[in-house]
C-alpha cells in the first residue's frame, strides 16, 4: 500500500478513535456494496403448485429473459 495512504489511514484512525482494521473493513464493505453486480431476476417463486405447468412456464420465462435456449444451462457469471 502507498505510504501516503497508510499515513492518512493512521491519522484518520487516531483522530476518530477507531482501529485501522475497522476503517479498512468499513471501506471494503462500502466498496463491495456499491459495486455489487448481482443479477436482477424478473421474479422469484418458492414452493409447490398444484399446477405443474406453472413451473415449466416460469422456467421458459427465465430462459427467455436470460437469452438462453431450452435445455441450455445458465453459464456461470464471468464465463
Amino acid at each position: 500500500m502507498d505510504s501516503d495512504l497508510l499515513e492518512r489511514l493512521d491519522r484518520f484512525a487516531a483522530r476518530t478513535g477507531v482501529t485501522k482494521t475497522s476503517v479498512i473493513a468499513a471501506a471494503l464493505e462500502a466498496h463491495l456494496e456499491s459495486n455489487d453486480t448481482a443479477l436482477d431476476l424478473p421474479f422469484l417463486a418458492v414452493g409447490r403448485s398444484d399446477h405443474g405447468r406453472l413451473s415449466l412456464d416460469g422456467r421458459a420465462i427465465v430462459r427467455r429473459e436470460a437469452g438462453q435456449r431450452p435445455g441450455q444451462r445458465p453459464r456461470p457469471e464471468g464465463g
